[in-house]
């Protein structure tokens, strides 16, 4: 593991995983839009790595914003995952069971509240259940304790700080998102919201940034995105917040972890008749 990347691979993980510091997250969502997948919690209660506990991204939110999933304040973070038995002291290692999704959403709120001993297993359940990685099934009950969160909101945008962004130009502002939803040829899945994009805005699908076995790339071949972005003002934006975290996971791995993401992104930006759309 170098102390530089963002991630962990599953070798890694099994020869370090009695370490008594090193605890596992198990962060796997679903949309709710995907109505035939099986939801998150139930695919950590069939199959998760042995130790996990379950972070529920939808639940360590801020459930009265209106939107899905947003950033909880400090206090209700620090509450929520000292239950889960993280602390402070604590290398947090974050996967989930539906490819990078939302452990890179995890792992990039647990920057937000100053944690940096935070990394993302590289490919998921499926990379540890394709090395022998054993497996456990029920809920993990854990000892709560003490997580002290030191806020960094630089590394958060809201919609007023992305209007101001869109107006002066003065960031790259990367989407996630399909490239069809981008250009505003493909429907969006959340019904009554219009696709297209933020003006200035650049499309670098997250599953771009993945190989065909489900890792991430290498350095080298994530430069060959994202090597306009690896330095200056980056947002990263997608349809709810999700999936533009990976592109921030990719940035950092390439040396730019101070990219910001739009929590609202594209749920909250579309939603708003004020706010500039634009089409290809």
């Amino acid at each position: 593991m170098g102390a530089s990347d963002p991630l962990v691979s599953a070798e890694w993980l099994k020869q370090n995983i009695d370490v008594p510091n090193i605890k596992t997250v198990d962060a796997t969502w679903v949309p709710g839009f995907l109505k035939d997948r099986t939801p998150g919690p139930e695919c950590y209660q069939e199959a998760h790595i042995p130790g996990a506990v379950y972070f529920d991204i939808d639940a360590i939110a801020d459930t009265g914003s209106g939107l899905s999933h947003m950033l909880p304040d400090s206090r209700q973070f620090a509450r929520q995952v000292g239950e889960l038995g993280l602390s402070n002291d604590d290398l947090i290692i974050v996967y989930d069971s539906n490819g990078f999704f939302a452990s890179a959403r995890v792992w990039w709120m647990f920057r937000v509240m100053g944690h940096d001993q935070v990394k993302v297993l590289d490919g998921g359940l499926a990379a540890w259940q394709a090395i022998g990685g054993a497996i456990e099934t029920g809920v993990r009950t854990a000892h709560p304790v003490t997580f002290l969160p030191v806020p960094k909101p630089e590394l958060v945008r809201d919609m007023t700080q992305m209007r101001e962004h869109v107006s002066a130009g003065d960031a790259s502002v990367l989407d996630a998102r399909a490239q069809g939803r981008f250009e505003g040829a493909a429907p969006e899945p959340r019904a009554g919201l219009p696709s297209g994009h933020m003006p200035g805005s650049v499309c670098v699908p997250a599953t771009t940034l993945l190989t065909e076995s489900g890792t991430m790339k290498a350095s080298d071949a994530l430069n060959e995105h994202l090597s306009p972005f690896a330095t200056g003002p980056v947002v990263t934006s997608c349809g709810s917040g999700v999936s533009a975290a990976v592109i921030s996971l990719a940035l950092a791995r390439i040396g730019n972890w101070s990219a910001a993401l739009y929590d609202g992104s594209w749920s909250e930006w579309a939603a708003n008749a004020d706010n500039p759309i634009e089409s290809v």
